[in-house]
C-alpha cells in the first residue's frame, strides 16, 4: 500500500500536485519508484539532480572516479570544495541536500558484465550518462535482457542526443548502432570538448522521458531519436525501427548474457593509464627533457588541434593534427627519432599505432601528453 504524503511533502511537491496528469497519485507513484543513473558526470549532474528534486524515492549513482577541476565546467552536481573526493560521494551529498527523503545508493565501482546485473536488479528504469561506448552497450544489453527501459543519451562540443531503449516497445541501442566503433573513430569529450551548458540541455530531457516512463504519461522518445544543435538552436527527430536481426534484441538474438566491451572499443583495461601506449613505446616527461637537454635532435610531432596551441605548446614542436596526420606521412621521416604527444596521451598512442603500422620503429609516445610535461617539467604551461 502506498503511504499517504505527509504535510511536508505536499508542500514540497504541491506544483506536481496541482498538474492533473501528476496529481497526488502520481506524485506517491514517484516516490515509490527507483531510477539508476549510470555515471555522475555532464550528463547524470541534471539527470539526479532533477530526479531527486521531483521525488523519485530511490536513486541509485554509479561511478568509478574522483571529482577533478575540469568537470566543474558541465558537472554541475559537485563543487570546489569536493575536488579530489569520489564523484558518488559528492554527488549522494548534494542529492540528500536537496531532498533528505530520498534514498541514494551508491555504487563506487566500475560497471560490468560481472555486477552489473546485481547493481540494476532493484531498479526500475536505467539512464544511460556515461561517455564510453563499452559501457554503453553493455547498459544497452542488460536492459534488453532484463526488460527494462534505457534512457540514452550522449553529448560532443555543441551537439547531442537522446533517446529511449526500451526493446519491448521498440528498438534498443544496438538497432541503430549494431557494433562498437573501431579504436580512435570517435574522440571523447575529454579530446574533443563540450559546450558545459550542452549536457544540462541534454541531461534535462533525459530526466523528463524518466520521468514520464515512471508515471506512465506521454508520448515518450521510444523509437525516435532526437537530434539538438545548440549552435543554431535547433531539434530534429529520427524514426527508429526494430531490427528484427538485431544480435540482442532480435528474433533470433547471438548475445544472451552480459560480455564487456572494453576490447571492441580499444579502451585500456581496469587500472591501465590511459594516456600509455605500452612501456616499450613510452617516454616520460622528465627523460624526454633530459635527452632534449643532452642536445639530441628529436623531433616533436604534436598531434593535437590547432586551436590547443593557444593553451600551450612545446618549443620545437611541429603540428600534425591526428585527423591529417595519414595524408602526411611523407613528411615524417622514419631515419629520425620521433616523439607524438597530444593533451593526455590518448591521440598521440593512436598516432603511433598509425605510424608503427607504416614501418616506423624510431617513434614514441609521450605519456600522459603535454599535460604530463606542465605537471613534470614546466609548471608554467597550463593544464587543461
Amino acid at each position: 500500500m502506498v503511504p499517504d504524503l505527509s504535510r511536508d511533502e505536499i508542500l514540497r511537491y504541491s506544483r506536481h500536485l496541482l498538474i492533473p496528469e501528476v496529481g497526488l497519485e502520481g506524485q506517491k507513484k514517484l516516490l515509490c519508484s527507483s531510477a539508476l543513473v549510470i555515471g555522475t558526470g555532464g550528463l547524470g549532474s541534471p539527470v539526479a539532480l532533477y530526479l531527486a528534486a521531483a521525488g523519485v524515492g530511490r536513486i541509485g549513482l554509479v561511478d568509478f572516479d574522483v571529482v577533478d577541476s575540469s568537470n566543474l565546467q558541465r558537472q554541475i552536481i559537485h563543487g570546489t570544495g569536493v575536488v579530489g573526493q569520489l564523484k558518488v560521494e559528492s554527488a549522494r551529498k548534494r542529492l540528500r541536500d536537496l531532498n533528505p527523503d530520498v534514498q541514494v545508493d551508491v555504487f563506487n565501482e566500475p560497471f560490468t558484465s560481472a555486477n552489473a546485473m546485481k547493481i540494476a536488479h532493484d531498479f526500475d528504469i536505467i539512464i544511460d550518462g556515461t561517455d564510453n561506448f563499452p559501457t554503453r552497450y553493455l547498459t544497452n544489453d542488460l536492459c534488453v535482457l532484463t526488460g527494462k527501459p534505457l534512457v540514452y543519451g550522449s553529448i560532443y562540443r555543441f551537439e547531442g542526443q537522446a533517446s529511449v531503449f526500451y526493446a519491448k516497445e521498440g528498438p534498443c541501442y544496438r538497432c541503430l548502432f549494431p557494433e562498437p566503433p573501431p579504436p580512435g573513430l570517435v574522440p571523447s569529450c575529454a579530446e574533443g570538448g563540450v559546450l558545459g551548458v550542452l549536457p544540462g540541455t541534454i541531461g534535462t530531457i533525459q530526466a523528463t522521458e524518466a520521468i514520464k516512463l515512471l508515471l506512465g504519461i506521454g508520448s515518450s522518445l521510444v523509437g525516435r531519436l532526437l537530434l539538438y544543435n545548440a549552435l543554431d538552436m535547433s531539434f530534429e527527430y529520427v524514426k527508429l525501427k526494430k531490427n528484427p536481426n538485431c544480435k540482442v534484441c532480435g528474433q533470433n538474438p547471438e548475445v544472451t548474457e552480459l560480455i564487456d566491451y572494453n576490447e571492441f572499443c580499444g579502451v585500456p583495461g581496469l587500472g591501465h593509464d590511459e594516456g600509455s601506449a605500452g612501456m616499450d613505446w613510452d617516454i616520460s616527461a622528465t627523460d624526454l627533457d633530459a635527452r632534449l637537454k643532452t642536445g639530441e635532435k628529436i623531433r616533436l610531432i604534436d598531434v593535437r588541434e590547432p586551436h590547443e596551441l593557444q593553451i600551450s605548446s612545446l618549443p620545437g614542436e611541429e603540428l600534425f593534427p591526428l585527423g591529417q596526420l595519414a595524408g602526411r606521412l611523407h613528411e615524417l621521416d622514419s631515419a629520425q627519432e620521433i616523439v607524438l604527444f597530444c593533451k593526455t596521451g590518448s591521440r598521440s598512442t593512436r598516432a603511433l599505432e598509425l605510424l608503427v603500422s607504416a614501418g616506423f620503429k624510431k617513434v614514441k609516445n609521450l605519456h600522459g601528453g603535454i599535460n604530463a610535461w606542465a605537471r613534470e617539467v614546466d609548471t608554467n604551461l597550463p593544464v587543461y
